[in-house]
């Protein structure tokens, strides 16, 4: 199997840094890159915070909080990130040909023996990795936000993964204290394509005037169980997200993908979620740190 030492992120967005906190505790080597210095120093900041509140609340030892924190470095850029790492994992927006720039350049960039993964939630890693000339090395490792928090890893073994490097994802899934799952690449995978079929007909029902988005969301809360109400998952994802993701099963898989007209319409009004300061619900704090 693969020895992985060091791991490179590609994007410190909120996916990016939620990996990185979690491969820094996992004992690796951790170099998160962006090419915006103020994304870098906010990901410093959010992971510090994180990992102070884990010891709080008695989840980690100070110390490894400390060692872990350690173990992280800072690049600002791809090359610079990528050059020494044994894996590298891109967390950058779910936009397919963003994903394969990425693995054109990190196949350049990248040791041969380097494995490449991507954070996609629903897009085909055999078509991403068909742009390099290591596919057998390329993978998928869909995290789950607040990667933190989240303890489910899906891996995805594309058309032509290898054993040795899917063995080796899954290693580093369990160090960094993830429940794995391997699955056959599909679009959707598992996780986002049931979910996404529920947040879809969640804004079905409130264009129908059903009910309201808090009663929706109480309604599954409370009926169903979920942690979270289908609305307050979608603004915490990004309504962008979810929208790219539903058009691209929609493409795939067909008719019952389609996406609700209220969703395209929010999304087209700037309700982007938590990100922008309103998707269903409004979050007046964001707003006021985006008019600073």
């Amino acid at each position: 199997m693969a020895e992985v030492k060091a791991i490179a992120v590609i994007g410190a967005g909120i996916m990016g840094r939620g990996i990185a906190h979690a491969a820094a505790l996992g004992g690796y080597r951790t170099i998160l890159e962006d090419i915006l210095p103020a994304s870098l120093r906010k990901a410093e900041s959010e992971i510090r915070g994180n990992l102070d509140k884990a010891v709080e609340l008695g989840k980690v030892k100070k110390e490894d909080a400390d060692a872990a924190f350690g173990r992280l470095e800072y690049a600002g850029s791809v090359e610079e990130a990528a050059r020494a790492a044994d894996l590298v994992i891109e967390a950058v927006p779910e936009e397919i040909e963003s994903k394969v720039e990425i693995f054109t350049l990190l196949d350049k960039i990248c040791r041969p023996a380097t494995i490449i993964a991507s954070n996609t939630s629903s897009l085909s890693i055999t078509e991403i990795a068909s742009v390099t000339y290591r596919a057998k090395k390329c993978l998928g490792m869909h995290f789950f936000n607040p990667v933190h928090k989240m303890k489910l890893l899906e891996i995805v073994r594309a058309l032509e993964t290898d054993d040795e490097t899917l063995a080796a994802a899954v290693e580093v899934g369990r160090r960094m204290g993830k429940e794995v799952v391997v699955v056959k690449e599909s679009p959707g995978f598992i996780t986002s394509r049931i979910n996404v079929l529920i947040g879809n007909e969640a804004f079905c029902m409130l264009q129908e005037g059903v009910a309201s988005a808090a009663d929706i969301d109480k309604a599954l809360k409370l009926g169903l169980n979920h942690p979270m109400g289908p609305f307050e998952l979608v603004d915490l994802v990004g309504l962008d997200t979810r929208l790219h993701i539903l058009e691209y099963l929609h493409r795939t898989l067909g008719e019952k993908f389609r996406p609700s007209p209220l969703l395209i319409q929010y999304v087209k009004a700037g309700r982007l979620g938590r990100k922008s300061g309103r998707g269903v619900y409004e979050y007046p704090e964001q707003q006021s740190a985006k008019a600073k």
